[in-house]
């Protein structure tokens, strides 16, 4: 989870943090692209950097608000600053170096090349003094650390990840070809394969940043039950222990006769648009559209915002025969159920699991000495799943439905990206408001 802030010498924070989602720094993940072909590294991302990283942040912070770029000793994320509170030391995960900014894990060394021509030479100082893989030891936990948090025996600290990326040494059963789709307010979606593949579609192929000599393919959707949520509870107004009553009243409304659309794109893109001025619409509301009928719009929305993830990947060579869902979505049927039926294919749904913190125990048992390896304690702690089976007479009511998804990004992006960009004409709306 890529939330960047800069702290001083002594980890204290200097402004607010910036949000994984906020997408402030697009004009500068566009400059990260036109140096794809001078860059090869740029490679391993897609071709460019996203909004949402930490690179394309810190030049935007650079840029408007350069005394705190200044003053900060350190310009980290999250996994990092905890990593320091507990060891007293700047460690960077591997992970998020290699996938957030552009660590280059096969020369063991940062891009400098890279930065220099953002003007960003300057940044390499702040970052992680030492960048460490998954499942290494970070250091011992501080005597102040340990205190609050009420531990008393010598306590090592195990260098994590990004929350849903290692998910994937949860999921038990067959690797090849899994895919995990960790969906709750945004949807990631991650794999790893034997064999790099290079697409603008996707996010990677990040080497070695979960398993060594392993490439990880990432792909996703900034919103996803974030949509679902504004539709239920801002919009609509229905308190969340009312939702169920609103998912049993949507799941009883034909797909094949409320004519409307939508896209789920309320925060932008990731994969495989990766624009982040994409924005949420619906289409086809009439004066007796009903709560049920927009909020089953939202839903199918989401769902073909995930089939798209997934035929990219296809689309780029990556295998997908084994889909595994957690997070939020276990929680709400209706999503569960829509979303095979739009995928056209079955999948499995982890029960009552938290697939990070699982992860998490692999982690910290491969730190420990516990278990030899990350591959060897993910067969220790394969959880409970329950197989999803698609409605096939709804599966081919939804291929109209995600061929108009499809048509209606591309007729509406002109309009989003010009409003995004503050060139919308005197109906339209204005650019996008930035705040400190």
């Amino acid at each position: 989870m890529c939330i960047t802030g800069g702290v001083d010498a002594a980890g204290t924070p200097l402004r607010p943090a910036i949000l994984w989602m906020d997408a402030r720094g697009a004009a500068e993940s566009e400059r990260t692209a036109e140096l794809n072909q001078q860059h090869p590294i740029l490679d391993w991302s897609g071709g460019s950097d996203a909004a949402e990283w930490l690179l394309p942040k810190a030049m935007w912070l650079k840029t408007h608000d350069p005394d705190a770029y200044r003053s900060a000793a350190r310009i980290v994320e999250a996994v990092d600053y905890l990593t320091f509170r507990l060891t007293g030391r700047w460690v960077g995960s591997q992970m998020n170096a290699v996938c957030k900014y552009n660590y280059d894990a096969l020369a063991g060394r940062f891009p400098t090349e890279l930065y220099d021509a953002l003007g960003m030479d300057d940044l390499i100082p702040k970052l992680p003094d030492e960048i460490i893989a998954v499942g290494g030891v970070a250091g011992t936990l501080t005597p102040g650390a340990a205190a609050d948090l009420g531990i008393t025996d010598t306590a090592i600290v195990a260098v994590g990840g990004i929350d849903a990326h290692v998910s994937l040494l949860a999921c038990g059963g067959n690797v090849d070809g899994l895919v995990s789709i960790v969906s709750g307010t945004s949807s990631a979606i991650v794999t790893e394969v034997d064999k790099p593949t290079t697409s603008n579609e996707v996010w990677g192929p990040y080497p070695n940043a979960l398993t060594h000599n392993k490439w990880l393919v990432e792909g996703g959707q900034v919103t996803s039950g974030s949509v679902l949520k504004w539709t239920g509870e801002s919009i609509m107004g229905v308190p969340r222990d009312e939702l169920h009553a609103l998912i049993e009243q949507a799941t009883a409304v034909d797909p094949a006769s409320h004519g409307l659309r939508a896209l789920d794109y309320f925060m932008g893109n990731r994969t495989p648009h990766r624009d982040a001025r994409l924005r949420g619409a619906v289409v086809g509301l009439t004066l007796g559209t009903t709560k049920a009928e927009l909020y089953r719009a939202m839903v199918e929305a989401v769902a073909c915002g995930t089939r798209s993830v997934i035929n990219s990947f296809e689309r780029s060579g990556v295998p997908c025969t084994r889909l595994v869902f957690s997070g939020g979505i276990e929680r709400n049927s209706l999503w569960q159920q829509v979303t095979i039926d739009v995928l056209g294919r079955p999948a499995e749904l982890v029960i009552g699991e938290n697939l990070t913190l699982r992860a998490c125990a692999v982690i910290a048992a491969t730190a420990a000495g516990i278990v030899p390896s990350l591959r060897a304690g993910s067969r220790l702690f394969a959880p409970r799943v329950r197989l999803l089976e698609p409605d096939l007479k709804r599966t081919a009511v939804y291929e109209q439905t995600f061929g108009d998804y499809q048509r209606l990004t591309a007729a509406l992006r002109p309009i989003m990206c010009d409003a995004a960009d503050g060139n919308a004409g005197p109906v339209g709306g204005g650019p996008l408001r930035v705040v400190k």
